[in-house]
């Protein structure tokens, strides 16, 4: 039976201030990726949305970025590899505190927008990341794109690291993916993401903007919580992969 994990980003609440439906999307993923205070979230969600992934048996992840709580992380900042070390820690360690105080642990870390797409092509952000993760110990894995120079990292380290890939966003031939200031980076048709989703499984590959089939390692797929129809999204995907004999479980 194949298998693959689907992975959300949530906690994005801060405050009074509430984003995505995380209660109604958490009973269909296998990983959480939960904002840890930098680019959304604060202790009470933290604490909260922790709490609620171990009472569904969701693995745990701490959701890091760069301090940037006004452009919601998605915005470039000029930094250090020290600085991106300390600052994935830093916030790492909150996640995975709060994690030990609910009885479970942190599983992983995945890097949130910016600094997602900065370390996937910056050798030496990707290596403060996966230095910072390996800190972390007890096993605590990284979530990377796919191909990225994070995967390199991680396994210079020996960091265990899991492919990233998208069902809803775009690629491009050289297979990163379509930055979203461009046309056509989200795809918004769920017939046509629920078919990426079932080619990056069954396939293995992905079909770019250009029509090029691709090679894409996939053990992740990413949803994201903050989109209006995330939870129809996730109904969907479930239904399509236990169509096709597709179990749905964290790594």
């Amino acid at each position: 039976m194949k298998a693959i994990d689907l992975n959300c980003d949530v906690g994005e609440g801060y405050g009074a201030w509430t984003l995505g439906d995380d209660r109604a999307i958490m009973p269909l993923i296998s990983s959480a990726n939960i904002a840890s205070g930098f680019h959304a979230g604060d202790p009470s969600t933290l604490r909260a949305t922790v709490a609620l992934a171990f009472d569904r048996g969701v693995a745990i992840g701490a959701h890091v970025s760069l301090p940037d709580l006004q452009g919601f992380g998605r915005r470039d900042m000029k930094i250090t590899p020290q600085e991106c070390y300390d600052l994935v820690l830093y916030q790492a360690g909150a996640v995975a505190a709060f994690a030990r105080a609910a009885g479970t642990q942190l599983h992983h870390v995945k890097a949130h927008g910016a600094l997602y797409n900065m370390a996937a092509r910056d050798a030496g952000l990707a290596d403060a990341i996966a230095r910072a993760v390996k800190a972390l110990g007890s096993g605590v894995m990284l979530y990377a794109l796919a191909g990225s120079a994070m995967i390199e990292a991680a396994a210079k380290v020996e960091v265990g690291v899991v492919s990233e890939a998208f069902a809803d966003r775009s690629y491009r031939s050289d297979g990163t993916l379509t930055p979203r200031s461009e046309p056509d980076a989200l795809i918004t048709a769920e017939s046509a993401a629920v078919a990426q989703a079932l080619m990056l499984v069954e396939q293995g590959k992905v079909r770019a903007l250009s029509g090029a089939e691709i090679v894409v390692d996939a053990g992740t797929l990413c949803l994201h919580g903050d989109q209006a129809n995330a939870v129809r999204f996730a109904t969907a995907l479930r239904e399509a992969f236990a169509a096709r004999g597709v179990e749905v479980r964290a790594p």
